[in-house]
């Protein structure tokens, strides 16, 4: 190979790294971070970036919401059950020159944090709340998150508990325990219904008692409704006070007379 033709590609291979190292193309998502000699010199981007070459740096930072899972974590609620709880944050860098600056890696910073606030916030609630009341301890993990994150420059829009795994033991006591509930409010609603149901008995007493006539119509009703179920004879003494409410004087006249006559004999 020529020398001349070797110094060419030398020199080409040269400049082609150069304009390479010169020029950045950053998507709209993506901020670049830019230091000059060392120093921060501003955020720029999207576009065409064109830098000086070997004296200013980039640094691309994504700017979309990111979604990290957070471990499984051994949790020992405030009434000391020892649970396992897994979570998920949705966060984005808002401040890309924090990001790049103030903390040396913001995805594992945050991973981090996010597995010791878990531990700490849920650590001050009992299991029932773990199981019932997620939506508030993911606004109390969210608001806790962004509030130490705000220094780097991150926004956490979201935190979702996943998965609250209890061991085998504790699930049956559960069930023992929720089966307990129900049987009790179930006694409940029965003393409740007996209550309703003496007052009703005791409001038909006083009515019945009130107005004679409704005693008498009452008694013949189930007079009608045994009679009606059973096919056999009954007999039942009737004492002739009761009869006369509801018989004629004229039959009631006889029916005294009859009386008579036989207590005569």
């Amino acid at each position: 190979m020529p020398i001349d033709l070797f110094a060419y590609l030398v020199i080409a291979a040269f400049v082609i790294g150069i304009v390479v190292s010169v020029i950045r193309i950053l998507r709209e998502y993506e901020r670049g971070v830019v230091f000059t000699l060392g120093r921060f010199s501003g955020v720029k981007g999207p576009g065409l970036i064109i830098l000086v070459p070997f004296v200013q740096q980039l640094v691309r930072v994504d700017l979309r919401t990111i979604v990290l899972d957070v471990p499984s974590q051994d949790v020992i609620s405030h009434d000391n059950v020892s649970v396992k709880v897994n979570a998920v944050i949705y966060f984005r860098v808002v401040d890309p020159d924090k990001a790049v600056i103030q903390v040396e890696d913001y995805m594992m910073a945050t991973s981090q944090l996010a597995q010791t606030t878990l531990r700490s916030v849920l650590g001050k609630h009992d299991l029932d709340e773990m199981l019932a009341e997620r939506d508030k301890l993911n606004q109390d993990l969210q608001e806790i998150l962004d509030s130490q994150t705000d220094a780097w420059g991150i926004k956490v829009a979201n935190v979702e508990i996943k998965h609250v795994d209890i061991d085998e033991s504790m699930v049956r006591a559960i069930a023992r325990q929720a089966e307990a509930e129900r049987n009790r409010r179930a006694r409940i609603i029965n003393a409740e219904g007996e209550h309703q149901a003496a007052e009703r008995l005791v409001e038909a007493a006083r009515t019945l008692a009130a107005t004679p006539e409704a005693m008498q119509l009452r008694y013949l009703s189930t007079l009608y409704d045994i009679a009606d179920e059973k096919n056999s004879t009954i007999v039942f003494p009737v004492p002739i006070d009761i009869m006369r409410g509801i018989l004629t004087p004229s039959t009631a006249g006889n029916v005294a007379g009859s009386g008579s006559a036989r207590e005569q004999t």
